[in-house]
């Protein structure tokens, strides 16, 4: 299975594209897609669309997963992550790829088995995780790569309770997808 990870951002837009295959997971592809202060935000929400559009198409992901918006005191940042995450989502279903939306918290759980874990800590188990010589930068795109860690993680366990024919125990709003109507 091949997931693309998004850490969406007007300014910055990380990714990190990973292929899981049983317990192993490699990384192909990583980045930031950086759109210039001065252009207008229409101007840098279409640059966004278009370059994860590229993405999107060069892979050929099952998946893409989402850091989930993270609402805190600064509004205009808030709204500015809300549009990139619009255009990524909009790329995605165009394609048919379905998108999942995970909370930090649950990232940094899938990935570092704690929660409240430090940026740097994310970006040396991403690094240990995917076998990388070196935590992935900027951290964006190692933030990328984490969120499609975790989601390859929940669809690995969800694939394997679902071949027994159980309900998965456990499942929280963070692993479902979101469909819109």
């Amino acid at each position: 299975m091949i997931v693309i990870g998004i850490d969406p951002g007007a300014a910055n837009t990380g990714f990190g594209v990973v292929r899981t295959a049983g317990t192993q997971m490699a990384a192909l592809d990583g980045g930031v897609i950086e759109t210039p202060a001065e252009l207008p935000v229409a101007e840098r929400l279409v640059r966004i669309h278009a370059s994860v559009g590229e993405l999107l198409d060069w892979h050929e992901p099952g998946a893409m997963a989402l850091e989930d918006l993270f609402f805190g005191k600064n509004v205009g940042s808030a709204l500015s992550v809300g549009q990139a995450r619009g255009v990524v989502m909009l790329a995605a279903a165009q394609r048919g790829i379905p998108c999942f939306d995970y909370t930090p918290q649950a990232v940094k759980n899938a990935v570092c088995g704690a929660g409240a874990a430090a940026k740097e800590q994310v970006q040396r188990m991403v690094a240990t995780l995917l076998g990388l010589p070196e935590p992935p930068s900027p951290d964006h795109a190692a933030d990328a790569f984490a969120v499609a860690i975790c989601h390859a993680g929940h669809a690995g366990t969800e694939a394997a309770v679902a071949s027994i024919g159980r309900p998965a125990v456990g499942t929280t709003p963070a692993m479902r997808q979101r469909v819109a109507g």
